[in-house]
């Protein structure tokens, strides 16, 4: 795997397809971390992900403590509209972990207290951030050019 891609408790099924479809095409794992809101078999996750979904590597975890039990000593990057070093900033590593909070709020205080802030600078707007498929696609495509595209046409 070239990188970790990780959802915590996401909420919109498009966005997770869009962003499995990433994981696919980009030799990247993708974790989900529960409560999920939706099922990942419903259609819209499915049809967002196209034929791609089969080829997905995937791990779901029960909740963040779960997550961090398994993979807390592990480089893990928190995407955050707060405080961070910008994106382009952060030296990647394959294997990294680069986690994703949930569209409507985040991620909670203590996670932002646990994890290294990155962030893709935008200018100060009503809205609260980019697309979260978006932001997956800019951070994992900066720390693949890194990385060189590994094993990528």
């Amino acid at each position: 795997m070239n990188l970790n891609i990780v959802l915590y408790q996401p909420e919109i099924p498009q966005n997770t397809g869009n962003i499995a479809r990433t994981c696919v095409l980009t030799n990247s794992k993708l974790h989900l971390i529960k409560p999920l809101g939706f099922d990942i078999s419903e259609k819209q996750v499915r049809r967002a992900g196209l034929d791609y979904w089969k080829d997905l590597e995937m791990e779901v975890h029960e909740s963040y403590e779960a997550f961090m039990e398994k993979y807390g000593d592990k480089r893990i990057f928190l995407s955050t509209t707060h405080e961070g070093t910008h994106y382009d900033e952060i030296s990647f590593e394959e294997g990294d972990f680069i986690m994703f909070g949930r569209e409507s709020c985040g991620v909670p205080e203590e996670v932002h207290k646990r994890l290294n802030g990155l962030r893709v600078p935008m200018i100060k707007s009503s809205a609260r951030s980019l697309n979260l498929s978006n932001t997956v696609a800019i951070v994992a495509y900066e720390a693949l050019r890194q990385l060189g595209f590994p094993n990528m046409k």
